[in-house]
């Protein structure tokens, strides 16, 4: 039986946008980072990148939503840092930024990688942007190429 992915395969023309907040900047910078570097050894030039920052993790989906106002923005990666403190106010935050997320890409038919931390403490944050658990930028910018892969295989 046949499999169709988008690990391999050209990606379509256009901008990516990077979206990312300015709040805990240098879990998000290093995130940035990462997904630059992925971005550009995929193929995507520097000209194609469009770096947006925001205030915070709050303001990610209406960032995303202000780029794919653009016909020639392909795809988006989303970053952010929300670190668990002595309220609730975390899980608002990330379960409203992810399911956001979810349905701009369902409904724009536009892929958005994933880079929000849902963190417990700052420790855990670093581990995630570089250190020993990986870069989630990077992946989020690996998940948001392979989707726009497969989107041009299904099409």
């Amino acid at each position: 039986m046949p499999t169709i992915d988008g690990t391999t395969g050209s990606l379509p023309s256009g901008r990516v946008a990077i979206i990312a907040s300015r709040y805990n900047a240098n879990i998000c910078d290093a995130m940035v980072e990462g997904s630059i570097r992925t971005l550009k050894e995929a193929g995507v030039s520097e000209d194609h990148l469009w770096i947006i920052r925001v205030p915070g993790a709050w303001e990610l989906c209406w960032a995303v939503e202000q780029a794919f106002q653009h016909p020639n923005v392909v795809g988006a990666v989303a970053l952010g840092c929300v670190i668990r403190g002595e309220t609730t106010h975390d899980e608002h935050i990330n379960r409203a930024v992810s399911d956001t997320l979810m349905e701009q890409t369902v409904r724009t038919g536009r892929p958005v990688g994933f880079g929000l931390l849902t963190c417990n403490n700052v420790e855990q944050a670093i581990q995630r942007s570089g250190g020993t658990v990986g870069n989630k930028g990077e992946e989020a910018a690996e998940a948001m190429l392979e989707m726009l892969r497969l989107q041009a295989k299904m099409r």
